[in-house]
């Protein structure tokens, strides 16, 4: 008997919930994804937040194969002098303030975060680590255990040492940051929290905090990064300079990247002491890098920051109309919209499916969805997005 994709990707392919879109995709093209029997969809997030210029922008793509034709996996990271690599780099640092200046590449956000938090505890010689309440890093076990939230870290426990979880957007809770404490590792503005924007100055004072107490700061722009908030960087809207920043997502235009950055006099603390102080062998692939700086070079050209604010206003403005959206809220193109708390979003999540729009929830944020779409989304599309949401918000 032949499977079909659909019954093998349930038989061989490791699954994370009893309940999967199901979506099967041949094709993807700009904010749409395409099905093998000609259904059509609208891709409102992004693939969470990676495909900023657009599902298989051609430029990418044209980076993509040129680079596969020259050389691919040559050395494991940091040995050989790789074109793509360099020019990321020097693009990446070019975009970011000044103190930020040295690039380490890796796969994913969550290897992001484990070389940031390692390479803090290592240049400051501290032990304690500090997160937040609802926050989202990744889902290594470093990663894991500075989630926000116990239900997703209990089952695999005993974890990293030495976490202290904060409550976000709490002045009183800041005191707790302590010569102690090797780093701070915080979104500008939380993503899987539901949204969550700090408020009255929180994240300057976080700041001011953490330079008091030699205390490095980590910044994970892992979902805001690049363009998605109407600035290039998340926390660029709160005037605030991070010790060490993470990406993943939207850097890559659609291919596995992560990267961290810091200052060099910081970087080099993993050059010995031992030496090999962080290694991996595929980060900074050069076929990955060269998607990126193509990637990154679309979002400059398209001039898709500065159009970023006014696609989210115009999205806001028709999707408040319904009678069942309580409210919405962001920055740029990354939207909430909250609803009625009789709609179970689950069920929404699912049904959006059948109306022709790929939507997604928070971790941790209930009677809630995102709109995150690529930031090359015309108004049109945005009107059609639209259309399929309030269709759907009628028949719940």
């Amino acid at each position: 008997m032949i499977m079909t994709p659909r019954q093998m990707f349930f038989s061989h392919v490791a699954q994370t919930s009893f309940a999967p879109l199901n979506i099967e995709v041949v094709k993807a093209k700009g904010v749409y994804l395409y099905g093998p029997d000609g259904e059509k969809y609208i891709d409102t997030v992004s693939g969470i937040s990676v495909a900023n210029v657009g599902h298989c922008h051609p430029k990418v793509v044209e980076a993509v194969k040129e680079q596969a034709e020259k050389y691919m996996h040559l050395m494991v990271y940091g040995e050989y002098i790789e074109y793509p690599q360099v020019m990321l780099a020097k693009k990446m640092t070019d975009l970011l303030p000044p103190s930020l200046n040295q690039v380490y590449f890796v796969n994913s956000g969550g290897e992001a975060t484990d070389g940031a938090i390692k390479l803090a505890k290592r240049y400051t010689h501290r032990p304690e680590v500090v997160a937040f309440r609802d926050a989202y890093h990744g889902s290594t076990i470093g990663a894991t255990s500075v989630w926000g939230d116990e239900y997703f870290k209990s089952a695999y426990r005993p974890l990293m040492p030495g976490v202290k979880i904060l409550r976000f957007n709490n002045f009183d809770d800041l005191s707790q940051i302590t010569e102690n404490t090797a780093c701070v590792i915080t979104e500008a503005i939380q993503s899987e929290g539901g949204l969550n924007i700090p408020e009255n100055g929180w994240l300057g004072a976080l700041r001011e905090r953490c330079t008091q107490t030699g205390t490095l700061l980590i910044i994970d722009e892992v979902q805001m990064g690049w363009g998605r908030t109407g600035k290039w960087f998340g926390f660029e809207n709160f005037g605030i300079v991070p010790d060490i920043v993470t990406f993943a997502k939207g850097l890559g235009g659609g291919m596995p990247i992560g990267a961290f950055v810091s200052d060099k006099k910081i970087m080099e603390v993993f050059c010995d002491n031992p030496i090999l102080g962080h290694i991996t062998t595929f980060g900074g692939h050069p076929v990955c890098t060269a998607a990126a700086l193509a990637n990154i070079n679309v979002i400059e050209q398209e001039h898709l920051v500065d159009t970023a604010t006014q696609k989210g206003d115009y999205f806001a403005s028709l999707i408040e109309k319904h009678p069942r959206v309580i409210r919405t809220w962001g920055l740029g193109l990354f939207r909430g919209i909250e609803v009625e708390y009789s709609i179970d979003m689950s069920n929404f999540w699912h049904k959006t499916i059948n109306n022709g729009i790929v939507s997604d929830t928070f971790i941790f944020r209930q009677h809630a969805f995102r709109f995150t779409p690529p930031l090359t989304i015309t108004n049109s599309e945005i009107e059609e997005a639209v259309e399929g949401l309030m269709k759907t918000l009628d028949e719940m």
